[in-house]
Parts: structure tokens; C-alpha cells; sequence
């Protein structure tokens, strides 16, 4: 444990004008208040934030966040009060200290609460200032160090697990490389102790068999470089277990495949010399095609700067080399704590070097005030925190930063959320490109408009970056609640005209109340996704009209004319997201369909024949007149299914293909259900304009000679 005058010391080190009396009193403080409590390891309670607060004098950081980390767990856990430190320490302390105190409470509810919604809370907690998450990282760094102390091993797995899915990757974004290495892998450690341990053996039995080669070659590197009038610092290092094990696992390859298990930094003095260095490394030794990366002209989003080479250097070994400036090395290992370092000399310098950070941290916080749910917000941040990075940009040279494997839609996204709402179309270095299509590094991206274009839900499925996937289920969200506004007040109307009664917006007021519901088109959007009755407001309007009752199911009149007022109208095959059909049940215009209503979700379409419809036929509340209402003068196509069986024969599938297109159908799938012998079944899907279009292709396949039966399955 770290005596007073030791991290006194150590913050003096670094900042001689840091307030040496503040952080004695905060020690005294913490060391009464926390008395004879205990941790698990037996070791006196007051250990641990002295060791918090020496972890955070790693990261140099300042007066009031090394206090901080000495009085963190004060309120939680002793009788401390907000008043009492606000007191003591001043109103910026007592401020932080309540921002880590709610963290560690939000952690202390986990095993009650849901991981998103603590998680939810967490960003909240940490957007006031970022160094409650740096006390909060430290925090988490030296309880995972103690980790093994904990009898319950579920408990340790389940804080092992918490720390790589969520502090590790954060402290990651935050830039600091140091604490998510160590995070990771000591919660590797416990998740997958076999892992390691052989990793370890291995590693330890190839450091063997290469001597002292890491001195060797940092040397010959330094002094190639001294020959070239470089000032420079070589700094060879091993990576971590953890680390070396994620990439193994990503390229599927062994340990002696890595090239990167010693790593070297090269440390010049300025930027130019960076180009230098790596100018003399790639003229003395040959470099790994695909393997160089320039972060310094494009910085990652935390920040981070630095020239990456791989090159087969001195001793023919493989090497991967960084080189930067002493302010990206600090950057680099500091990570968003450097802010603090260099805030002093230059706020603005500060500000910009870390605007990345800062400016995806306000996109977590915008995503939380457009309201996605807790498990949406995790899911997004998780997307973000554990990707990779590529670099694209747009026509007029604009730098768009995405995660590796993000599309076109991402992109339009990072521009703007307008541009991502209206995307239609892509061109990627000139040429049109489907919209899925997955961005390189050094892409130019031009993104194709169109002020009629709503985002897509298929979208979602090829979409790699939360934010553009919070903003297209936002818009499929308020399409759905204005579609089902619309259906609800088709809906409703119909009803109460069946009832010959009167229906307006003032009407639907009465019914407000006793519905709970804030305004009438949050009525209607109930009526319209099946939670709320038609009936039901009917009756709550009108209370002395006979309640309806369930029986039979009614006779339904929609015939594919419009006979009735009030009926769902069907448009089309997509006739958006409160109207959809029946899976495998392919009504076609043309024919009797019926809708029922399914709450939550709107209204299923159903043709009136389907076997399906049985279960519904004791709650006729829930059934919905419908009528086609397709324009005629623009044709669409419907998918349909046959099944076909037909002989065994050399040609068959070829006169069958050519049939379906000679009738002006297209066929959309084809598979082989059965074979034998003499016959084969297929399942054939196609798209048809309508029952007539339909019947013909059946009535030409039925006439020809290698085709058994035909028929139209239904379920």
C-alpha cells in the first residue's frame, strides 16, 4: 500500500503546482472514515482507493481527481455526507465523488437490474465529466487485480465478463491502451484460464529459442536511424497474452505466425522526423505489403496518432514498428488523461487533439435523448467500442472515420442523419455500388439522394455503427406510429359507422381518459397496432350501446371489390409496416383476403381460404374487413408458390423455367423437395400480377406433357 508522503511524491513529480495540502487531508480523511473495514483479501478496506488513486498518478492526472479516487467509496460506504465534502474539499470534488458514488451504486444493482439499463445510466452518470470514468476504470483496474480474493466464482465470472464487454473496450475508446490491455487480460484470466495458461507456456518457450532478440533488434534499429541524423528512443515491448490470443482467434493462425508478438516504438522528436524514420527503416529493410498505416495524417477517433510498418527486420525477424512524436507516445498511452496534461499549456490544443473522443461521446448522449431502449443503447456502444477502423471520404474531401465492415448507409449516417434518412443510392470511387457493400480504407463515397426516401428495415441487417442503426429504427419507429395512426382512424371509423354512430377527433376526446392516452392520435396508433379494439372505444364512447361478442367468425364481404366502407385498404405487396402478410400464405389480388389484427404489430393478411384462420374463428373481435385497391395503370408483381411434380426426365426443369417465362413471370427461388425414379417435386416461387395471371401459368404447366400435377400449396 502507498504510504502518504509516496503519492504525495509521485503527483508532485509531475505537477509541482498540484495543492499538496489538499490531497494530505483527503488521505487522513479516507483513512478515519473507512476505520477497520476490510476487503475480501483481508487487507485493510483503506488499501484500495490508495491504490485507485495510484493508478490514476500513472496517467498524471490532476489534484481533484486523485482526491477524488482517495474519497470515492466515502459516501457509499461509510457515513459521509455530500455536505461534509463539499465542506472539506470544495464543490468540484464533492461533484465527482457523487458521480462515481452513483456508478458504483448502478454496479451494486446489476444482479437485480439489466446490464443496459446500468449501462444507460453509466454514460449518463460520466457525460457531466469525463474523469468520473477515469476514477471508475481505476476503480475497476485494481478490483480486477484483486479479483481472486472473491470465493463466489460465479460472482468472478460475472465481473470478469462485465469488464471485457464493457470497461475494457471503453477504456480502449478513451485511448488508454495501458488499462484496457491489463483489464483484458485479467478478465481473460478468469473467463478462460486453460487459454491462457497454454498461451503463456508457449510464448514463454518462444522467448526462450529468441534469446534476447528484442534488445538486439531494437538496437540495430536505433542505430540505423542514428546514422540517418535522427534523434530517437527504441522501446521494445511483448504484447499481452490476451491481445496475441483475439488475433490468433480473428486470422485463424498460430503463434509463431504472429508478427507482432515484440513490438517496437520508435520516439522521434517531431512529426516530420516521423516520415523520416520510416523513410530510412524501408530503404534499409523490406516492408510487409498491406501491413503500413498512417494515423498520423488520419488519427483515430480517440485520438490516437502514430506511423504503423511491419517489415522483415534485423535478423530477418518480422517486426511491426510505430513510430511517433513524445506527445502521440504520451497521447497513445494516456489516452483522453493526457487532455489534462496538456490542458494547462493549451486548452485549445487540449481540446482538439482528443475531439473524436469528445464528439462520440456526445453521440452516446443523442442517442439516449432520442429514446432508444436500454438493450438498443448497449448493443449500438457495444458496435462501437469493439470496432476497428477504416478511413473514407466524401467528394469534397471531408475524413469520415467508420468501424471496419461499415457500409454506404453508415457512412450518409457520420455525415448527417438527414443524408442517412434520405439515401437511395451510392457511388463508391465513381462507380455505383449496392447500398450493402462494405467501405475500404481510402474510399471516396458519394452518397445518392432523394427527399421521397424513408431508411429501410432491411437496412439494419447490413448496417455496422450504432448510430446509424438507433436512426433507422427511430424512423421505422415514427413511420410505424404513423401508419398505424392511419390504419387506426380507417379502423375506427369503420366501426363506428357499422354502429351508425357519429366519430370525430372531439368525439374520440371522451375516451382519452379512461384509455390513458395522451392525445387521440395515440389512440388511433393503439387501434392501429391491435393493443386497443375498435369495439372498445366504441363502447367507451358510447357506454350505452350493447357491447359486441365474440362467436364465429364473421361474414366477412371483402371479395376484392370495394362493397364495403371502412375496409383496409391492401396497395400492395408492401403495403408498409401496419399492413403485412400472412408468412407463406402469398395472397394475390384477385382473390378474398380478410385481416386480423394482431397486437402490438397491426394487421396480417390472411386470403380468406387459409387453414390458419381457424384458430381466430372464436374471436371475431379481431377480424378486419380488407379489399385489394391496386392501380391498374401501374402493374405490380406479387410472389406466389407452386408445387410442381413432373417426370424424371432430360429437360423437364428447362420446358417448365421457360413456360413460367414465356407467360411473363419471373421465378424468384427453386428447390428440389422430392426425387425419385420416375418423378421429381419442386417448390417453385414466382411473381405474378394477380389470381388470373396466376391460374393461366397453372392451367399451361397442367398441359405440359412431362408435368405430372400442379398445385398451389396452402397451410
Amino acid at each position: 500500500m502507498l504510504r502518504q508522503y509516496e503519492l504525495v511524491d509521485r503527483v508532485l513529480g509531475y505537477d509541482p503546482k498540484a495543492d499538496e495540502a489538499l490531497i494530505n487531508r483527503a488521505y487522513v480523511y479516507a483513512m478515519k472514515q473507512h476505520g477497520s473495514q476490510k476487503r475480501a483479501s483481508g487487507d485493510p478496506y483503506f488499501s484500495h482507493p490508495i491504490e485507485v488513486a495510484g493508478i490514476l498518478t500513472d496517467l498524471k492526472l490532476d489534484t481533484a481527481t486523485i482526491v477524488t479516487a482517495l474519497l470515492h467509496d466515502t459516501i457509499e460506504d461509510t457515513g459521509s455526507t455530500m455536505d461534509e465534502l463539499t465542506k472539506l474539499f470544495g464543490p468540484q470534488v464533492a461533484g465527482l465523488v457523487d458521480g462515481v458514488t452513483k456508478l458504483t451504486r448502478i454496479e451494486l444493482t446489476s444482479e437485480r437490474s439489466k446490464q443496459a439499463e446500468n449501462f444507460r445510466k453509466f454514460l449518463l452518470a460520466m457525460s457531466n465529466d469525463i474523469r468520473v470514468l477515469l476514477v471508475k476504470l481505476a476503480d475497476r483496474l485494481h478490483n480486477m487485480r484483486t479479483l481472486h480474493f472473491i470465493a463466489s466464482a460465479e460472482k468472478r465470472q460475472r465481473i470478469a465478463l462485465e469488464t471485457m464487454e464493457i470497461y475494457a473496450p471503453l477504456a480502449g475508446r478513451m485511448g488508454i491502451q495501458e488499462i484496457r490491455e491489463e483489464l483484458e487480460d485479467l478478465a481473460f484470466k478468469e473467463l478462460n484460464p486453460e487459454a491462457r495458461e497454454a498461451l503463456i507456456k508457449r510464448l514463454n518457450e518462444f522467448r526462450e529459442a529468441s534469446g534476447d532478440s528484442v534488445k538486439k533488434i531494437a538496437d540495430e534499429i536505433k542505430a540505423k536511424l542514428e546514422e540517418g541524423g535522427l534523434s530517437c528512443e527504441v522501446i521494445g515491448r511483448e504484447k499481452r497474452p490476451y491481445s496475441m490470443w483475439r488475433k490468433m482467434e480473428r486470422r485463424a493462425i498460430s503463434l509463431e505466425q504472429l508478427s507482432d508478438i515484440f513490438g517496437f516504438r520508435v520516439i522521434v522528436d517531431d512529426v516530420p522526423d516521423c516520415y523520416r524514420a520510416l523513410g530510412a527503416l524501408h530503404t534499409t529493410w523490406p516492408m510487409v505489403p498491406g501491413r503500413f498505416k498512417d494515423y498520423i495524417s488520419t488519427p483515430k477517433a480517440n485520438g490516437y496518432r502514430s506511423l504503423h510498418t511491419t517489415m522483415i527486420g534485423p535478423q530477418k525477424k518480422r517486426a511491426e514498428v510505430q513510430i511517433r512524436t513524445l506527445k502521440m507516445h504520451e497521447v497513445a498511452e494516456y489516452g483522453i488523461a493526457a487532455h489534462w496534461l496538456y490542458k494547462e499549456g493549451n486548452e485549445e490544443d487540449a481540446s482538439g487533439e482528443f475531439a473524436g473522443t469528445f464528439r462520440w461521446l456526445r453521440q452516446l448522449i443523442e442517442m439516449l435523448e432520442h429514446g432508444a431502449s436500454p438493450e438498443e443503447f448497449l448493443e449500438h456502444t457495444k458496435l462501437q467500442m469493439f470496432s476497428d477502423q477504416v478511413f473514407c471520404f466524401t467528394p469534397n474531401g471531408l475524413l469520415i472515420t467508420l468501424p471496419r465492415g461499415a457500409t454506404p448507409i453508415d457512412f450518409a449516417y457520420a455525415v448527417h442523419t438527414e443524408i442517412g434518412d434520405t439515401c437511395v443510392g451510392c457511388k463508391i470511387n465513381g462507380r455505383h455500388m449496392p447500398l450493402r457493400t462494405r467501405l475500404e480504407n481510402g474510399d471516396e463515397v458519394e452518397i445518392i439522394r432523394s427527399q421521397a426516401q424513408r431508411p429501410s428495415p432491411a437496412w439494419e441487417a447490413f448496417v455496422a455503427t450504432g448510430k446509424a442503426r438507433s436512426a433507422i429504427r427511430r424512423s421505422i419507429r415514427a413511420t410505424k406510429q404513423a401508419e398505424f395512426g392511419r390504419l387506426g382512424r380507417q379502423i375506427v371509423k369503420s366501426a363506428f359507422d357499422a354502429a351508425g354512430r357519429e366519430v370525430s377527433d372531439t368525439i374520440l376526446e371522451r375516451a382519452l381518459g379512461p384509455l390513458r392516452k395522451s392525445d387521440v392520435n395515440d389512440l388511433l396508433a393503439s387501434v392501429g397496432d391491435g393493443t386497443v379494439s375498435p369495439q372498445h372505444v366504441l363502447q367507451t364512447v358510447y357506454p350505452e350501446d350493447p357491447a359486441p361478442k365474440n362467436g364465429r367468425k364473421r361474414n366477412i364481404k371483402s371479395n376484392g371489390k370495394d362493397e364495403r366502407d371502412g375496409s383496409v385498404r391492401v396497395t400492395g405487396r408492401a403495403s408498409g409496416l401496419a399492413i403485412r402478410f400472412a408468412p407463406d400464405m402469398y395472397p394475390l389480388p384477385g382473390e378474398r383476403i380478410v385481416g386480423i389484427m394482431m397486437p402490438g404489430e397491426g394487421i396480417t393478411i390472411y386470403p380468406i381460404d387459409a387453414p390458419a384462420l381457424e384458430e381466430f374463428d372464436g374471436d371475431t373481435l379481431r377480424w378486419i374487413d380488407a379489399t385489394w385497391d391496386i392501380d391498374p395503370d401501374h402493374p405490380q408483381t406479387f410472389p406466389t408458390r407452386l408445387r410442381v411434380t413432373a417426370k424424371n426426365e432430360v429437360g423437364s426443369l428447362g420446358h417448365i423455367a421457360t413456360l413460367i417465362a414465356d407467360y411473363g413471370s419471373n421465378i424468384s427461388n427453386l428447390s428440389l423437395a422430392q426425387r425419385d425414379m420416375d418423378f421429381y417435386d419442386i417448390q417453385i416461387d414466382i411473381e405474378v400480377r394477380d389470381l388470373k395471371h396466376l391460374t393461366r401459368i397453372m392451367s399451361a404447366l397442367n398441359g405440359l406433357s412431362c408435368v405430372n400435377t400442379v398445385v398451389r400449396p396452402r397451410r
